[in-house]
């Protein structure tokens, strides 16, 4: 495989053999190192290859080898002849992360941090399997798959101004609970408002950098010290039996013969089943965006019992990482409708487009872009730059370095959370064992991350967030 250098930034693999167009890398010298230490750039090269791909398979600077499509992949699809494929999506539809903002300082809650962490530990269940305080019924399930956070506004669990500020509002139109297996309910069932496990976790930061000091002000950050809560979590065992469910089906009907890799499979756009798929999709996303309101909700509850009231937490936006959606571009100088794959990546639309809450409309969206366990956070704004190069996307995260057995076989839960403790971070988890996956060592340095997404200019910097305490599921 031939990689060119073309820039600074900006890798590139040409077109050649199967590929329809070429693909494009975005990642320093320091990342493109770690980048080609898994099969990132051979899945970067096979979806290039997918029937109906627009202009270039693209890769986000925090990018890992995933499932067919590698995690921080972007591409976007002919609406007549193109796909949609559950490999670029991910099992976890609709992982995203949710932001809010506090009045108060680093000072108001230092001698109620770990109370503020155990009481979040109690309220809000974390594991896998781990059944949701919410004991739901089918059909509100099946109302909650079409309404998403809606459902969880007209619940009592949240506030209009949250649904205002979450991307979709908090909800997919599209959504048809009848493409919704009956397993797949009974899964999601026991699981709303539930964290899960792996790499998702509720952390309380506090502002260590401002960048840019007037759109931070939109954003609800003024000052340094100033403490967040960042909520990071998908569509637990509803999403990931949604991906299962049609990876079988569109092995069964379109199946696999002319792929380069069998975990490519997909189904034309406008097939029923791709059709089923997307709705089925859209249940999932919703359910997401309902699971993260009730977290948030019971959260402002553990800070009005500890702090004494909850008053002036608001949410900055929350971002999904992981789904398939309509939307408008520009290809070859005409606006058109594609679909846009976007898998451990971050919409980043710049100001203007439609898509954006009023009150960011003129500035840009929020994108959040969660650190590891231990390391920073940061709070960036989308670009028009993003638009043009990246289908309006740019990283998800810091992306993984080494697997989590690679962590379990190489650290001990017990010593990672012994030093982020004497780095002033509190840990709170099910199992030591998550802590040793999950810790800072795993992952790429998101620093540099969000450096080279600032530098190309697809995603802007505006705030560095720091943990103080940290629940991991």
């Amino acid at each position: 495989m031939e990689l060119k250098k073309i820039n600074e930034l900006t890798w590139e693999i040409p077109k050649t053999g199967n590929m329809k167009v070429p693909a494009i890398i975005y990642a320093s010298e320091k990342l493109i190192e770690k980048i080609k230490q898994d099969l990132t750039l051979k899945q970067a090269e096979n979806v290039a290859a997918l029937k109906g791909i627009q202009r270039a398979s693209y890769t986000m600077p925090d990018a890992h080898q995933g499932y067919g499509f590698p995690i921080g992949g972007v591409a976007a699809f002919d609406m007549d002849e193109g796909i949609i494929s559950p490999g670029g999506v991910g099992y976890d539809i609709n992982c995203g992360v949710r932001l809010l903002s506090t009045d108060w300082s680093e000072k108001d809650i230092a001698a109620k941090r770990k109370e503020l962490l155990n009481e979040i530990f109690k309220e809000v269940p974390a594991g896998v399997g781990k059944a949701g305080i919410t004991k739901l019924s089918k059909d509100i399930l099946i109302e909650i798959l079409k309404k998403g956070a809606k459902w969880a506004l007209e619940n009592g669990y949240g506030t209009k101004e949250d649904l205002e500020r979450t991307e979709e509002n908090g909800i997919m139109k599209d959504a048809e609970p009848g493409t919704v297996s009956q397993r797949a309910l009974e899964r999601g069932m026991p699981q709303l408002g539930t964290l899960g496990s792996g790499n998702h976790f509720l952390e309380i930061q506090k502002v260590d950098q401002i960048y840019d000091i007037e759109t931070a002000k939109d954003f609800g950050i003024t000052e340094k010290g100033q403490i967040a809560v960042m909520i990071h979590c998908g569509s637990r065992g509803l999403g990931h039996q949604v991906a299962s469910d049609y990876i079988k089906e569109m092995e069964e009907k379109h199946g696999i013969k002319d792929l380069p890799d069998r975990e490519l499979v997909n189904a034309p756009i406008n097939s029923e089943t791709g059709q089923r798929y997307y709705k089925a999709m859209c249940c999932a996303i919703n359910y997401a965006f309902a699971n993260r309101q009730m977290i948030e909700h019971w959260t402002r509850d553990v800070f009005s019992k500890v702090m004494g009231s909850s008053d002036g937490m608001k949410q900055v936006y929350d971002v999904c990482h992981n789904l398939a959606k309509f939307e408008r571009h520009n290809v070859d100088g005409k606006q058109k409708l594609v679909c846009v794959h976007r898998k451990g990546a971050t919409r980043s639309f710049g100001p203007g487009r439609e898509e954006i809450p009023d009150v960011y409309r003129s500035i840009g969206q929020p994108v959040i872009i969660p650190g590891s366990m231990g390391t920073a956070s940061y709070l960036l704004v989308g670009t028009k730059k993003a638009e043009e190069i990246s289908w309006g996307s740019t990283a998800h995260g810091a992306g993984r370095v080494a697997s989590r057995s690679e962590g379990l076989r190489t650290l001990r839960g017990e010593q990672v959370a012994h030093d982020l403790e004497r780095k002033g971070i509190e840990v709170k988890a099910t199992s030591w064992k998550g802590i040793a996956e999950e810790a800072p060592q795993m992952y790429k340095d998101i620093d540099e991350v969000v450096r080279v997404s600032h530098a190309l200019g697809i995603g802007n910097m505006v705030v560095r967030l720091v943990p103080l305490a940290v629940m991991k599921g």
